[in-house]
């Protein structure tokens, strides 16, 4: 596949790589440093997750960069993306077999994350790395 044809696939992933950025910097720092209403709101937050996802996300506006302009690192942070929210995914499963206080939607949240992430590695290594 030629540059023309896998920017298609690249750009839109790119996109949504960026988009998710935004969302979950501006999500994370609301309860986080700055709404009280956004963190009652939250409810029972697990604050190791909310603290990774609003790290992450300045990785994922880094990995929306990368990807756009086709660089062979942005499929690896890509992949460490992946493996890291698997990885905090996991935990949070230890956590609740814990008993502890959680949120579904921080399951369903999880579950969105690391299948988008999945999909933009494939994508990005299919593409990116092969091309290089």
């Amino acid at each position: 596949m030629n540059i023309d044809k896998t920017r298609y696939i690249i750009y839109p992933a790119a996109l949504v790589a960026f988009i998710f950025g935004l969302l979950t910097l501006k999500s994370g720092s609301a309860v986080l440093f700055f709404d009280e209403q956004a963190r009652i709101n939250a409810g029972n937050y697990v604050p190791f997750v909310l603290w990774f996802n609003f790290i992450v996300g300045f990785f994922y506006l880094l990995a929306a960069a990368g990807l756009f302009m086709f660089r062979p690192w942005s499929a690896r942070l890509s992949l460490y993306i992946t493996l890291a929210t698997l990885v905090v995914f996991a935990l949070l499963g230890l956590y609740i077999l814990m008993d502890r206080p959680y949120e579904i939607r921080t399951v369903i949240a999880m579950s969105i994350r690391l299948a988008v992430w999945i999909l933009i590695s494939i994508i990005a290594c299919r593409i990116i790395i092969k091309r290089h």
